[in-house]
């Protein structure tokens, strides 16, 4: 995948101007797609479209969804940026060091997510990357601009993308995440019917389990084997259920 293919995903922007400062510093960088997921304001209004300048065809062209997940389908990899310090284990990473991993698989897509420009991404958003980011600022200032960190971020993927188009990379058929999240689903709804998972704690416990696979990084294969295992074990209980009713 070239940087042209790689999605930048701006969940519920709300700012005209911000968008297109993003649409303009894409451009500048090589960066073409952009997914909105839910705007708040009108990508093509004037202000939008002055900002943007000479990009305004990257907001025409802009895609449109409604959640999250529509705006990942098919990919097989996803960061997501942050600007908190959270509770999980799983490290916040420099952008420099773990956007070049987006474009370890020419042929995949994969996206880059950016939160609320008021309020970032929320907990249950953030499940759906696999790598966190957050960008060093200084102390005495921590928040940062959605365009400015949008910014950042392309300069750093087009910075990363240079020696590569001569390389060839290792390929690998990690499994799209759309057909990953169906695979949580089935295992949390396996989970709770076997009482391992109580539904006031359910979200919290998953949460591990997507930490613990994203390390791994499934593969096609691997996902439809744990869904076969899944699958299995749900046979046995319904032919249990049903032994016990005759």
């Amino acid at each position: 995948m070239s940087l042209a293919g790689l999605r930048i995903v701006l969940v519920e922007p709300a700012g005209p101007i911000n968008l297109g400062a993003i649409a303009r510093v894409m451009k500048n960088f090589g960066l073409h797609y952009l997914v909105l997921v839910n705007p708040q304001c009108d990508p093509l209004s004037a202000e939008a479209l002055k900002m943007a300048v000479h990009a305004k065809e990257i907001l025409e062209s802009a895609v449109v969804v409604a959640t999250l997940p529509e705006a990942l389908h098919g990919c097989v990899r996803a960061i997501a940026t942050t600007g908190r310090i959270r509770s999980w284990e799983i490290p916040l990473e420099n952008p420099r060091t773990a956007l070049p991993w987006l474009l370890e698989e020419p042929k995949k897509p994969a996206a880059l997510i950016f939160g609320r420009e008021d309020r970032g991404l929320s907990n249950e958003e953030l499940n759906y990357a696999q790598r966190f980011v957050c960008i060093p600022t200084s102390q005495n200032y921590l928040s940062l601009n959605l365009a400015t960190a949008v910014a950042i971020c392309c300069y750093e993927l087009s910075q990363s993308a240079q020696p590569r188009e001569t390389q060839t990379l290792p390929q690998t058929e990690l499994a799209s995440l759309d057909v990953v999240e169906a695979y949580y689903q089935q295992l949390e709804s396996l989970l709770l019917k076997i009482g391992y998972l109580y539904p006031h704690t359910a979200a919290s416990r998953m949460e591990k389990f997507r930490q613990l696979y994203n390390r791994v990084g499934l593969q096609s294969g691997e996902v439809g084997m744990l869904r076969g295992i899944l699958r299995q074990v749900e046979w046995m209980l319904e032919s249990e259920k049903d032994g016990e009713n005759l």
